[in-house]
């Protein structure tokens, strides 16, 4: 009877501790950590809703996303990856948006992140509750790579919501296009060979493998020269159901 029960008490403290992911009918078990993604992001117009593209409407000033793996009102730090600026924002309402995007924005976000319409790249990253972090004021900048601010920008427009007015927005240099979709980390090379069979089987992509340690196996698709073969093998892959597949630039 103890048995049983501590037996019970080591099970309950392990999945705790942890979460999964799922290989067909194979789990492995992999740490927890805060939420965080890489991609593309999409900047909310009225036409966008309109043509039901995006679900719910975004005010042009707002400091709110659309974030489809996160709920209501999580405080996440948004940051331009090409230029290192970043904002804390709020989550929005649950809000349809292509799969291919990680987020939508609304002007203001893209106009004080720079965002580059041609390769909008962005990390969004979960804030703690219990993190001081949200203290701060809602503009923040990485300032050990002021450099990168520093080198001159075009400016471009995108219409306002209302199309009343242009906003104007920053668009960096353009750098060499190349990306890889990551589909997961795992611990064991024998679940990350599943993976690439089943990647292979299900979407007829071909996808590879990387070692990042001795115990961290890389499956990925890639890499991708140019937005619409990579968008068209991102939108192929998602029947694999998987919750946070990461886009990542290459140097």
């Amino acid at each position: 009877m103890h048995y049983k029960k501590l037996l019970t008490l080591f099970f309950f403290i392990a999945y705790s501790s942890c979460t999964s992911v799922s290989v067909k009918n194979e789990i492995r078990i992999i740490e927890k950590e805060t939420f965080s993604n890489k991609g593309f992001t999409l900047v909310y117009s009225n036409i966008l809703y309109d043509e039901k593209i995006i679900s719910n409407k975004l005010q042009e000033r707002e400091l709110i996303i659309f974030q489809r793996n996160l709920k209501k009102n999580t405080q996440v730090k948004i940051s331009n990856i090409l230029n290192n600026k970043s904002l804390i924002v709020k989550v929005g309402k649950k809000t349809k948006y292509p799969l291919f995007n990680n987020s939508v924005i609304s002007a203001r976000i893209a106009k004080e992140l720079d965002i580059n319409l041609d390769e909008p790249y962005v990390e969004i990253i979960a804030i703690p509750e219990n993190s001081l972090f949200i203290a701060k004021k809602a503009k923040t900048f990485d300032e050990e790579k002021n450099v990168a601010n520093k080198v001159p920008v075009n400016d471009i427009s995108i219409d306002n919501l209302n199309d009343t007015q242009k906003v104007s927005i920053k668009s960096t240099p353009k750098t060499k296009f190349s990306y890889t979709i990551k589909i997961a980390d795992f611990f064991f090379e024998d679940t990350a060979v599943s993976m690439i069979k089943r990647i292979k089987s299900e979407t007829n992509q071909s996808g590879k493998i990387k070692k990042i340690s001795d115990k961290k196996y890389r499956v990925y698709l890639g890499p991708y020269t140019n937005i619409n073969s990579l968008q068209k093998s991102y939108n192929s892959i998602n029947i694999l159901e998987f919750d946070n597949i990461e886009i990542i630039k290459n140097d």
